[in-house]
């Protein structure tokens, strides 16, 4: 798989003695997704300047990677065989934890990192790529995970944040990062910090895709309005949203982030993963949603095929067919305000 010229594999990487991101497939190549197309690398080019400064080229790196996961689902799972059923539904990743976001709710107190040898079981256990959590502005717990050799880590507000102020600097990183975002500012400021991917919030662990929803519709109404802005209007909209106006700029021009945006927080069934898509995200993340429902095999097939068809609505209703009871969820606007785990963050 090329891009920028570089053979990359979205699979298993460690940092070379020369500072520069390599990587290696560790056996899990058999399992690889589609080689990224011209068109699919267009944002990554973009991002990609002129300079030879070391930590764009590794930006760039990390989110050719993020490309590879477009049009997939990520599951999260809890032990080796809930990842088993995941990688044999289709997933293109899955989110290593100890408790999906519906158990941290039910249980409260501090949600940590997860332990990193039940990481490195599900790694051993999956070819796809392995992604696991850490909690906001938790620098330490992110070297951690790249020391175990996740391929992805999530900065989640799903977990309780470590700082009141500060994200993790993510471009000291070599592995890509994930970062949720409820509005465009969010979303830049998280780019800016070196996020290689960006998600919806919405509301994990409640199966009520409401918040993911509104979520989507604002980060597309403020790149709507940034298309469309004069250079006068793009510095009063960069001062507003506290972003840097080169980025506003070039997601302006893009008319879409210029990263990957995925769909997470509240989707439980083939039709939420299938609503996401057509609003524009670039693929799903289902927390709960699956291993929380009757048939947990058969919804995660159906989700994917969902994902994967979801302009095609005799597919859905053919998934969305005989899946067993979903989760049983949480009504998000029932929720207490200090209930909401996606105003963590800023």
């Amino acid at each position: 798989m090329a891009t920028n010229g570089s053979n990359i594999s979205p699979f298993r990487y460690s940092k070379a003695t020369d500072d520069t991101t390599t990587a290696t497939n560790n056996g899990h190549s058999s399992a690889s997704p589609e080689p990224i197309t011209a068109a699919s690398t267009k944002q990554t080019k973009i991002l990609q300047t002129t300079t030879s400064n070391p930590s764009v080229q590794s930006f760039a790196v990390k989110a050719g990677l993020a490309q590879m996961l477009k049009g997939g689902v990520i599951m999260d799972v809890v032990d080796a065989a809930q990842a088993r059923i995941a990688e044999e539904a289709g997933a293109c990743a899955v989110m290593a934890l100890e408790r999906v976001p519906a158990d941290i709710r039910k249980d409260g107190g501090v949600a940590r990192m997860s332990d990193p040898s039940m990481i490195q079981e599900i790694m051993r256990t999956v070819t796809i790529p392995v992604m696991a959590k850490a909690r906001i502005g938790h620098f330490v717990e992110c070297q951690i995970l790249q020391a175990v050799g996740v391929d992805y880590i999530d900065e989640s507000e799903v977990l309780t944040p470590a700082d009141p102020v500060n994200h993790v600097d993510k471009n000291a990183f070599n592995t890509p990062f994930v970062c949720g975002c409820r509005d465009l500012g969010e979303a830049l400021r998280r780019i800016s910090e070196g996020a290689a991917m960006i998600r919806t919030k919405g509301e994990a662990g409640t199966g009520d895709v409401v918040e993911a929803v509104r979520h989507m519709q604002t980060v597309n109404a403020q790149i709507a309005r940034a298309s469309s802005a004069s250079e006068a209007e793009l510095r009063q909209m960069a001062r507003e949203l506290e972003v840097d106006l080169a980025l506003l700029k070039q997601t302006a021009q893009l008319k879409r982030l210029p990263v990957v945006n995925f769909a997470a927080g509240g989707i439980a069934t083939p039709a939420d993963a299938a609503l996401m898509m057509q609003m524009g995200c670039d693929g799903v993340f289902v927390g709960s949603g699956i291993f929380k429902s009757g048939d947990a095999a058969k919804r995660a097939k159906a989700i994917v095929q969902a994902t994967t068809h979801y302009n095609d609505p005799k597919v859905l209703a053919e998934v969305s067919m005989g899946l067993g009871e979903a989760m049983v969820g949480i009504n998000c606007d029932k929720m207490a305000p200090e209930e909401k785990y996606a105003k963590r963050g800023w």
